[in-house]
């Protein structure tokens, strides 16, 4: 069975598991993490607490000091015990603002809710397959002081991912308001071109994910150039590999982008340079 930690309360993962009044489901007011776990623990705790804890302060909430990567630490691995997952998952850390208020909340204080699933492989694996992808047209993400986070309010997400199914795609990219292509609906973007890996900057507006950069730090230490740039749809004719990341999925490699076709050569390197970081 498995089991979620709701604000210090271990319960079953099964029935209604969130309190009535929840902010996060009333409003969407909250940030989450998703966490690999490799070997029974979570890796790359600390970039996610950190992100997590800034988008909290970012939306005006009040996380008590005690909440570090030591505090957040110890839940998961408690609740990995309990759930009795000891080789591969994944986890889910949400902060929601506390019941109250509508709009305007009764109070800026916290509460938090984890929960975790095991997966079937504790190792990062490259799809064997890749992905056909496209441009999403129909909405576009607007660059703002939220846009690096991962808050609950993900609705362009959804649409395109509906979207995506509808057309027999796998995933669509998403566009700024200056039509620079930022990110998928569940991944960071990298481009190569001739070796040099490029991918939106921050200031474009993607999400300043944690498997982004643990890829930007692998590629730099061994010895391939990295550019954070503007991404545009003539970038990815003339390219010769694209593929996506994400904290649980590690790598995705894309197979077709319209008409054009990819290679996985440097997805399958950097991988394997990740699962050589975390075994």
């Amino acid at each position: 069975m498995l089991y979620v930690n709701c604000n210090d309360e271990i319960i079953p993962n099964e029935g209604a598991t969130i309190k009535t009044g929840n902010r996060s489901y009333l409003y969407g007011d909250g940030v989450f993490e998703s966490i690999r776990i490799i070997n029974g623990k979570p890796i790359n705790l600390q970039n996610h607490i950190s992100r997590m804890l800034e988008g909290a302060k970012m939306i005006r909430m009040r996380p008590p000091s005690y909440f570090n990567v030591d505090f957040f630490e110890k839940k998961i691995i408690e609740l990995l015990v309990k759930s009795e997952i000891i080789d591969g998952g994944k986890c889910r850390i949400s902060l929601d603002r506390s019941s109250g208020g509508t709009f305007r909340p009764d109070t800026n204080e916290v509460e938090f809710y984890i929960e975790v699933y095991p997966l079937e492989v504790s190792r990062f694996e490259l799809n064997h397959k890749g992905i056909e992808l496209d441009i999403f047209t129909e909405l576009k993400k607007n660059k703002s002081k939220l846009s690096n986070f991962k808050t609950k309010n993900a609705l362009i997400y959804i649409i395109a991912s509906i979207a995506a199914k509808e057309n027999g795609l796998d995933d669509y990219l998403l566009t700024n308001e200056i039509n620079g292509i930022i990110e998928s609906t569940s991944s960071n973007l990298f481009v190569v071109s001739n070796g040099v890996l490029y991918t939106p900057g921050l200031d474009e507006g993607c999400l300043a994910g944690t498997m982004r950069m643990q890829i930007i730090n692998l590629a730099i230490e061994n010895g391939i150039k990295v550019y954070e740039c503007n991404i545009t749809p003539q970038n990815l004719l003339v390219a010769d590999e694209i593929f996506l990341t994400n904290a649980i999925k590690g790598i995705t490699w894309v197979i077709g982008y319209r008409t054009k076709r990819y290679f996985n050569d440097t997805s399958s390197r950097l991988i394997e340079l990740l699962n050589n970081k975390w075994f």
